[in-house]
C-alpha cells in the first residue's frame, strides 16, 4: 500500500512549522538522539534488524546515518565491506558505489541548474538537443510526440527501461559512449510520452548527454564543479582515483576481478563510468550534506545551490505525470518507494540503488536516513525489505 499523495505541501508546511533551515542555511552538527525528540529506546531496535540481515547472509555490511533538524544524531558501520577473498571491516567513511542513487543526486540537479540558468527548458522536445531522438510508432503506424525534458526526468519518455549492454559491447567494444547514446535515441519507444510510467536507466543517460551538448563538459565535469565541491562534498565523484581504493567498499566479481571503483552498472561502463544513470561513488556524510541542503530549500552553508521552488518541483509529484508519482529526480509516491516505509507522512521523497544504497528525506519531519550497503557483493543479497522496516524504525521513535 502506497503511502497517500497530498500535492504541493513541501514549502507550505515548512513556512507552517516555522522552520528556518531555508534562510539560514543550516550546516549539520553532532546531536543526540533524544535532544531531537527521538526515543533512543525506540530507535535501538534498528540495530538488531540490520545486525540480523547480516548475519542471515542478506548483505555483507552497512552504514546508517540519521539526522533530524539539523543534527546527525546517528553513524554507525555495521559488518563488513568485503567478505571475500579476505574479510574487511565497515567503517563510516567507506565509499560506496551509489548506482541509481546517482540519477537525482548528480543528474537531476545538474539538469535543473540548467534550468534554473536558462538553458533548458522543462517542455522542451528532447530532439532540440539529440535530433536523432525518434518517437513513439504505434502498431497502426501513427506516430507521437517527442518527449519532452520532464517526461526523461519523471521516466514518463516511453523508452525502455534497459538495453542490451553485452550486445554493445561485443558490437562496439568498451567503452562506446558515443553508441550507447545512439542506440537509446533510436531505440523503439514502448509507449508515447506522459502516458505510462516506466522507470527507465536510458532516458537518464539521455538527460547526462543533453548536460553534455549544452555545456560542453560531461556529467562528472559538470557534477563536480557545480554540486559536489560548492557542497563541500569532498568524497563524491565518479571515477574515483587510485588512492581512493582502500575505502571503497566492492561490489561482485567482474571478469574474473572484484569490482572497486569500477561502476558496477553495465551500461555505464560503457560510458566510461561517466552516465547518468548510474557511475557516482560517495559516502554516508557527503550524502547527508546533499540531502540537508534539500531540506534548507537549496542553501547550504552560504551555498546557494538551488532555489526553493527547483527543490520544490524535484521532491514533490510533478503535476503534468502525477500518475508517475515521482518528482523531477526523487522518487515521491511510485511503485519503487517502499525504502521510505509505511509511517512517514507524504512529503518524504527518496531514491535506491541496484548496488544496495538507499536515501529517505522527509521535510516535515525534518528527518534524513542514508543506508548504504554493498548487498549485490553476496550472492542473493537483498536489501529492500531492510530499507522499509529501517525507515519504520525511524518514523516509530519520532515523539517529538
Amino acid at each position: 500500500m502506497q503511502r497517500p499523495n497530498i500535492g504541493f505541501i513541501f514549502l507550505t508546511s515548512c513556512l507552517t512549522l516555522g522552520m528556518v533551515f531555508g534562510q539560514t542555511g543550516t550546516t549539520l552538527r553532532p546531536g543526540t538522539l533524544s535532544n531531537v525528540g527521538i526515543d533512543p529506546e525506540r530507535f535501538q531496535r534498528v540495530d538488531t534488524v540490520i545486525e540480523q540481515e547480516i548475519k542471515d547472509g542478506k548483505l555483507p555490511g552497512a552504514v546508517l546515518l540519521v539526522a533530524r533538524n539539523g543534527f546527525v544524531v546517528y553513524r554507525k558501520a555495521y559488518g563488513k565491506a568485503q567478505l571475500t577473498p579476505s574479510p574487511e571491516p565497515m567503517t563510516v567513511d567507506k565509499i560506496f558505489d551509489l548506482a541509481s542513487v546517482t540519477k537525482p543526486v548528480a543528474t537531476a540537479t545538474a539538469l535543473l541548474l540548467l534550468v534554473e540558468r536558462g538553458q533548458i527548458r522543462l517542455i522542451d522536445p528532447v530532439t532540440k538537443y539529440i535530433p536523432e531522438f525518434t518517437p513513439f510508432i504505434s502498431a497502426e503506424g501513427n506516430t507521437a510526440e517527442i518527449p519532452c525534458i520532464y517526461h526523461l526526468l519523471t521516466h514518463t519518455s516511453g523508452l525502455p527501461d534497459y538495453a542490451k549492454a553485452s550486445d554493445l559491447k561485443a558490437k562496439y567494444g568498451s567503452p562506446c559512449p558515443d553508441r550507447v547514446v545512439q542506440t537509446i535515441a533510436t531505440i523503439p519507444k514502448k509507449s508515447a510520452p506522459g502516458e505510462k510510467f516506466k522507470y527507465s536507466c536510458l532516458g537518464y543517460i539521455t538527460l547526462a548527454e543533453i548536460i553534455h551538448r549544452v555545456t560542453g563538459e560531461t556529467i562528472d565535469v559538470f557534477t563536480q564543479k557545480n554540486i559536489f565541491e560548492p557542497l563541500g562534498m569532498r568524497d563524491t565523484r565518479y571515477c574515483p582515483p587510485p588512492e581512493w581504493l582502500p575505502r571503497i567498499a566492492p561490489t561482485e566479481p567482474f571478469e574474473g576481478k572484484l569490482l572497486r571503483g569500477t561502476v558496477h552498472d553495465p551500461l555505464a561502463m560503457l560510458m566510461d563510468g561517466k552516465s547518468g544513470n548510474a557511475g557516482l561513488f560517495s559516502t554516508a556524510d557527503d550524502l547527508a550534506l546533499f540531502c540537508q541542503m534539500l531540506l534548507n530549500r537549496g542553501s547550504y552553508g552560504k551555498t546557494q545551490l538551488l532555489s526553493p521552488l527547483t527543490v520544490q518541483l524535484m521532491t514533490t509529484v510533478y503535476p503534468q505525470v502525477a500518475f508517475a508519482g515521482r518528482g523531477l529526480g526523487w522518487d515521491v509516491n511510485s511503485a519503487y518507494s517502499s525504502n521510505m516505509g509505511d509511517l512517514f507522512p507524504a512529503t518524504a521523497f527518496g531514491h535506491t540503488g541496484f548496488t544496495g544504497t538507499s536515501v529517505v528525506v522527509d521535510p516535515n519531519t525534518q528527518t534524513i536516513i542514508i543506508l548504504l550497503t554493498n548487498a549485490i557483493h553476496v550472492r542473493g543479497g537483498k536489501v529492500i525489505n531492510l530499507r522499509s522496516r529501517v525507515a519504520n524504525i525511524v518514523a516509530g521513535s519520532i515523539i517529538k
